[in-house]
């Protein structure tokens, strides 16, 4: 919802193109990219291949990730004129935090090696505290999640669960972001198996077999219980013992326990179908995720945007998170008109954290935050309220 008109309005994301302009007249070119295709050959160039493609890579042949993309050009926005748009309010409500913008950071499970140093988790939260925009920290990273959460400053970072088989695991991994004051458990459900990957499989790599991304388990209490030694005097084991207890095929039925787990908020991630998103309002679930994973799990499916409309629908009064084929604020500010309260940023900002870390990553999501705000200004759209009001018409 949009923040009460008395409060002071959001900060005026726009005038990062002003301060753009101004650099120039110094001869000052901004250092990382403006726009996604050049990002995305930059980060090619910067990236070892094996880190790429698991990053860049869908499932398949890849034709949902690509119409989670170009799904967005088959909506398009109505401009409305002699409306005040000096001051764009781009504000939004979760969990009783304020927060300047509907964006937050998507969880992405190999951050923590997309920056030179092995702590791309820790340079995400960092990132976070740079632009104001949440980071949902992934369960699979390079650096604790206590650890990473101490980089965020005032900003609110919220925890995302890969639910693990063994349940005392699960618990202590959800009481941990508990206790280092995550605001919310994301919780995956389309992630017990991953999808077919060729990109991945053509050189036979995943990561976490490799020992990456699995700190957060390492350093667990219940998962070193389970080991005959501890992880750093027997990794391979340490890591055959992820594999096995990596993955519980979630139902309903799950669904209260997780609730009785667990004072924070519940988020259920992957959401898609209107009826699901009925059934978990129903049960009381605090907010509901539309997601098909970018197209990384699944192909052959619809573009998530194209389902966000009857997700909203299903959900009711419940909340209403959105990733997956977000290029630019354009696409932000189309998913808000289709009923989304927050919208998540993946790839992008990975491939900010690539080229410049925290930097880098604030860079690319402070772009996107600018081109929405100016989308905003220039269709007549004052508030996030205002665009929901006037939605969004398909196109073609």
């Amino acid at each position: 919802m949009a923040k009460d008109t008395e409060q002071p309005p959001s900060p005026n994301y726009g005038g990062f193109q002003n301060e753009i302009y101004f650099n120039g007249l110094q001869g000052v070119v901004p250092e990382y990219p403006v726009d996604f295709k050049d990002l995305v050959a930059r980060a090619q160039a910067a990236l070892p291949p094996h880190i790429l493609s698991y990053v860049q890579g869908g499932c398949g042949d890849e034709l949902t990730q690509d119409r989670n993309a170009s799904a967005f050009a088959h909506w398009g926005m109505v401009p409305r004129m002699l409306v005040d748009c000096a001051q764009r309010d781009l504000s939004t409500d979760l969990f009783g935090d304020t927060l300047p913008s509907p964006a937050f950071m998507a969880p992405i499970g190999v951050n923590g090696i997309c920056t030179q140093d092995g702590h791309g988790d820790i340079a995400c939260a960092k990132a976070s505290a740079l632009s104001g925009v949440p980071f949902v920290a992934s369960t699979l990273a390079n650096d604790p999640l206590e650890h990473v959460i101490k980089h965020c400053g005032d900003v609110p970072a919220y925890f995302q669960l890969y639910t693990p088989k063994n349940r005392e695991l699960a618990q202590s991994l959800i009481s941990r972001a508990e206790n280092a004051g995550y605001k919310a458990i994301v919780v995956t459900l389309d992630t017990w198996v991953t999808g077919w990957r060729p990109r991945d499989l053509k050189t036979a790599n995943f990561p976490q077999l490799r020992g990456h991304v699995l700190e957060n388990y390492f350093c667990d209490p219940v998962f070193r219980s389970l080991l005959a030694a501890p992880p750093e005097d027997d990794p391979q084991s340490a890591i055959l013992t992820w594999a096995g207890v990596f993955g519980e095929v979630l139902t309903w039925e799950h669904i209260p326990w997780l609730r009785e787990s667990t004072k924070l908020p519940i988020v259920l991630k992957g959401i898609c179908h209107e009826e699901d998103a009925r059934k978990a309002a129903d049960m009381g679930i605090d907010a509901i995720y539309c997601s098909n994973h970018g197209g990384r799990q699944a192909n052959g499916g619809i573009g998530a945007i194209d389902m966000l409309p009857g997700v909203v629908k299903g959900a009711g009064d419940t909340p209403v998170w959105f990733d997956s084929g977000i290029r630019s604020g354009s696409d932000m500010i189309k998913a808000i008109a289709l009923g989304a309260s927050a919208v998540g940023v993946g790839r992008p900002y990975t491939y900010g954290l690539a080229l410049g870390g925290a930097e880098g990553a604030a860079h690319v999501l402070k772009c996107i935050l600018a081109e929405a705000d100016l989308m905003m200004a220039v269709n007549g759209y004052p508030t996030l309220a205002s665009v929901r009001s006037e939605g969004a018409q398909r196109v073609g």
